[in-house]
């Protein structure tokens, strides 16, 4: 393989979605604090690019936001259309016949309703045909149980001395 500079790019890109090479130097359960971990190295001088951020046991969590129906459907259609249809007229202008304000007016309007029984409509029939499926709205997220601060092995030495340093300027 020649090592040109895209070759050179390619063999980053690929270290860079690989597991880091290095020890662990911290352990947490939450990702706030791992990521907290991370700024107090930052802060005390630790290259950025050094630091790693490890999540395993990864887990996917469905959190329940809200119950379906007819009426919250064509509520969200509803909203979601009348925004697509002021973009719309917004980005495509309609030419007034004599120049004046109140037909760009109407024409704006007239876009902002068509967006609104076109969101509706469509809304209504994706529940319909899906309404067996489920009856909730929800967000999904991949979470891990524990998240693990890795460093490359020749520098675990400053990055606990890093970390003793910040202990110790926050007693």
């Amino acid at each position: 393989m020649s090592n040109t500079p895209n070759s050179r790019n390619r063999k980053n890109r690929i270290q860079q979605l690989s597991v880091p090479n290095g020890q662990t130097i911290a352990e947490f359960t939450d990702y706030a604090a791992a990521v907290d971990c991370v700024d107090q190295l930052i802060r005390h001088d630790f290259p950025a690019p050094m630091v790693a951020i490890v999540g395993s046991d990864l887990r996917t969590v469905e959190r329940v936001r809200g119950k379906l129906s007819y009426g919250r459907v064509a509520l969200q259609g509803l909203i979601t259309g009348s925004w697509l249809g002021l973009l719309i007229s917004i980005l495509v202008p309609v030419p007034a016949s004599t120049g004046s304000t109140p037909a760009v007016q109407f024409s704006t309007g007239a876009a902002i309703m068509l967006g609104a029984g076109v969101g509706m409509l469509i809304n209504i029939l994706r529940f319909a045909f899906t309404r067996n499926r489920h009856e909730f709205s929800s967000s999904s997220a991949v979470v891990a149980a524990k998240y693990e601060v890795v460093v490359p092995h020749p520098m675990v030495d400053q990055a606990n001395r890093a970390i003793e340093e910040h202990r110790q300027n926050c007693l």
